[in-house]
C-alpha cells in the first residue's frame, strides 16, 4: 500500500498557483485536484512517484515507490520542491513593505517558487536543453525517463521519473540526445554520484561558492549554473541580475525606463530581503496579471496542464 505524508505550511500556499506555473516534469490537468511528481530521491538511488494534493488540514502525499522508502527524506524532497520548507510570513511582510510586490501577492495568492526536483535534474535539463526548443527536449527527457528511469502510476496516468545516475552511466546512446550530449550527461551523473549536486550540500556553500563548484562539471556555464543552483536548491535570496525578462517586467511594475541599472533593481529589490529568489519568481509569473488589472483564477484553463512540458 502507498505510504502518505502531510506537510502543514507556514504562511499563505497555493498547490494550484504551483500547478499554474507549469515548471518541471510534472502532470496536472485542468480542474484536477492533483500534482503528480516523479522524481529521483534525495542520494540519487532510486526513484520515487508523488500525488500531492492540498486541502484545509495542509498538504497531503501519496508515495509510490520500493519497500522500504525513507518517508521523511520524500516528505523534505517533496517540501523542497515547492518552496513549503519555509515560512512565508517574511514573504508576506516584505510585500507591506512594498506595495508593487504586494499587488503581485493578491494577484497570485499563495505562490511560492516550484522548483527543479534537485540539482542532479536541473543539471540533467541544463544539458539536455541548451540552445535547443524546450518543448522538444521536455519530449525527449519524458521517452529517456520512460526507457531508463522509473515509471509510476499516479492518480490514474502515468509519470515517469528520470533515470538515476547509475542508470544514467549506462547509456551509450538515445534518439534526440547528440553523442556529446551523453558525454555530458555522465558527467553530471557523475558529479552526482561524487556528491557534487547535493542540494543540502550546496545549500552550505552559499549561493556564490555554490555556482563556482558546479561549473566545474563539463558544459555548465554561468547561466545554467545558477538555474541549477538557485531552482534546484532553495535558495531564497538571490537577485537573479542577469534575466533580462524579469528586469523589463520589473521596469513596467514600478514604472521606471528600462532597462534598469543593476544599481537601481539591487536599490528596489532592498525591500524583498531575504526574499529576493521569490520576489524575482513572483514578478515573472504575475506581473501580466497585474499589469492587465485582471488576475487569473488558479482552476480556470490557464491553471492546469497536461503534462506540464516547460523545464
Amino acid at each position: 500500500m502507498p505510504e502518505t505524508f502531510t506537510i502543514v505550511p507556514r504562511g499563505p500556499f497555493s498547490l494550484a498557483e504551483a500547478v499554474a506555473f507549469g515548471f518541471g516534469q510534472r502532470d496536472a490537468a485542468a480542474g484536477e485536484d492533483v500534482m503528480r511528481l516523479a522524481f529521483c530521491l534525495d542520494g540519487y538511488q532510486q526513484q520515487v512517484g508523488v500525488a500531492v494534493r492540498q486541502d484545509g488540514t495542509g498538504v497531503h502525499g501519496t508515495v509510490h515507490g520500493p519497500g522500504g522508502t525513507d518517508m521523511q527524506v520524500v516528505r523534505q524532497q517533496v517540501a523542497r520542491v515547492l518552496s513549503l520548507d519555509h515560512d512565508a510570513a517574511g514573504f508576506m511582510r516584505a510585500g507591506e513593505r512594498d506595495p508593487v510586490l504586494g499587488a503581485l501577492q493578491v494577484a497570485a495568492p499563495g505562490l511560492r517558487p516550484p522548483l527543479f526536483y534537485s540539482p542532479y535534474e536541473a543539471a540533467a535539463w541544463a544539458v539536455l536543453s541548451m540552445r535547443r526548443p524546450p518543448g522538444q527536449m521536455a519530449m525527449v527527457r519524458d521517452r529517456l525517463s520512460r526507457a531508463h528511469g522509473a515509471v509510476f502510476d499516479l492518480a490514474g496516468r502515468e509519470l515517469a521519473a528520470l533515470p538515476a545516475p547509475a542508470q544514467l552511466l549506462r547509456i551509450r546512446s538515445f534518439p534526440g540526445i547528440p553523442a556529446d550530449r551523453i558525454e555530458r550527461l555522465h558527467g553530471v551523473a557523475r558529479a552526482a554520484q561524487e556528491g557534487r549536486l547535493d542540494a543540502a550540500g550546496l545549500l552550505r556553500l552559499g549561493p556564490e561558492e555554490a555556482m563556482a563548484r558546479v561549473r566545474e562539471i563539463p558544459g555548465i556555464g554561468p547561466f545554467y549554473s545558477a538555474l541549477i543552483v538557485i531552482r534546484g536548491t532553495g535558495f531564497t535570496d538571490v537577485l537573479p541580475l542577469g534575466e533580462p525578462r524579469f528586469r523589463a517586467l520589473a521596469a513596467q511594475l514600478y514604472d521606471l525606463p528600462a532597462p534598469l541599472s543593476d544599481e537601481t533593481l539591487s536599490g528596489l529589490a532592498e525591500a524583498w530581503k531575504p526574499f529576493r529568489t521569490w520576489a524575482a519568481v513572483l514578478i515573472r509569473a504575475a506581473a501580466n496579471r497585474v499589469l492587465r488589472g485582471a488576475p487569473a483564477q488558479p482552476g480556470s484553463t490557464t491553471a492546469g496542464r497536461r503534462p506540464v512540458s516547460r523545464p
